[in-house]
């Protein structure tokens, strides 16, 4: 397989990391046909989030459908839909991804392929064609925790893991990041895929959203000014966090985003059977290729 196969394939594997590391917030769902409820005071809709967080973290997993956009101007643009089962406490996702990024692989990519995210890597099943190409093996694995050692310092590795970390993130942590907005506001009642539920909103700068990430703890205070100086130069504007929750306490729409000079990345997810089993399995490492040190030994790290 050459270099430039490679490097396509690589395109391939990381775009779904990428793109989640930039998010924007989507329109709402249908409006409820009933007049508007009476808006809630701020006492109460923390009250609703908080107990929504404390629901969510202990259900653990959820089936999930995530459907992700971006505009032209943001590294070509394209749509991504994922649609499987997602876990936090441990992190893990399997899910059958479909769109148009995925044909950033090149010639020869597949209209659709699962991918399995656990233990801080990825892997993407390549398809028979490229297995051909690779061996046989026809997983694909992306090592976060390699990249992130090979970057060198902490502020690089988190720069370079962040978009697989967001993937991860669990509607949970979402929420929890919400309560930190100081605009965090309820819009009003909405069905949902049928399903009545409350419309909450709210946005963070980007300094607050660091300030809120507990991912970020690990960082010094010099690179914490580095790595929000970086991303402000990307032109990432805010942080903005859509959620209807229903008559049970739980999520069961999230929209959640990055604002760029470049427009809008939308990303939204619609949640349901909490605490679905997660079993997520890693491929056997005999069907297995590691991008990164493939492109090591190509001279292309």
């Amino acid at each position: 397989m050459n270099k430039a196969m490679w490097k396509r394939a690589g395109i391939t594997l990381t775009a779904a990391a990428v793109v989640t590391g930039l998010a924007g917030c989507q329109d709402g769902g249908d409006k409820a046909a009933d007049a508007p409820a009476k808006a809630q005071s701020q006492e109460d809709v923390t009250k609703v989030i908080q107990a929504a967080y404390t629901k969510t973290a202990a259900a653990k997993s959820a089936k999930i459908k995530m459907t992700m956009e971006m505009p032209a101007a943001v590294e070509g643009g394209g749509t991504m839909e994922m649609t499987g089962v997602q876990g936090w406490d441990p992190a893990v996702m399997d899910v059958t991804v479909k769109g148009s990024m995925l044909s950033a692989g090149g010639p020869g990519a597949p209209e659709q392929m699962r991918m399995v995210v656990r233990d801080n890597a990825m892997y993407m099943d390549m398809g028979a064609a490229r297995a051909a190409e690779m061996d046989g093996k026809r997983w694909m694995k992306l090592d976060m925790t390699a990249i992130a050692e090979a970057a060198g310092g902490q502020a690089a590795g988190k720069s370079m893991t962040g978009g697989l970390e967001n993937m991860n993130q669990d509607p949970a942590k979402q929420l929890a990041l919400l309560l930190e907005s100081p605009d965090l506001k309820h819009v009003g009642p909405e069905k949902i895929d049928g399903v009545d539920t409350q419309h909450y909103k709210g946005t963070l700068t980007l300094e607050q959203m660091v300030a809120a990430n507990k991912n970020l703890d690990v960082l010094s205070e010099k690179e914490r000014t580095e790595l929000v100086a970086g991303v402000k130069k990307a032109g990432i504007k805010a942080y903005d966090t859509q959620v209807w929750v229903n008559a049970d306490g739980y999520p069961v729409r999230m929209d959640l985003g990055m604002k760029m000079d470049q427009g809008t990345v939308k990303m939204g997810m619609r949640y349901s059977d909490y605490g679905a089993e997660a079993t997520v399995q890693a491929p056997p490492a005999k069907d297995t290729v590691d991008l990164f040190e493939m492109l090591k030994g190509l001279g292309q790290s």
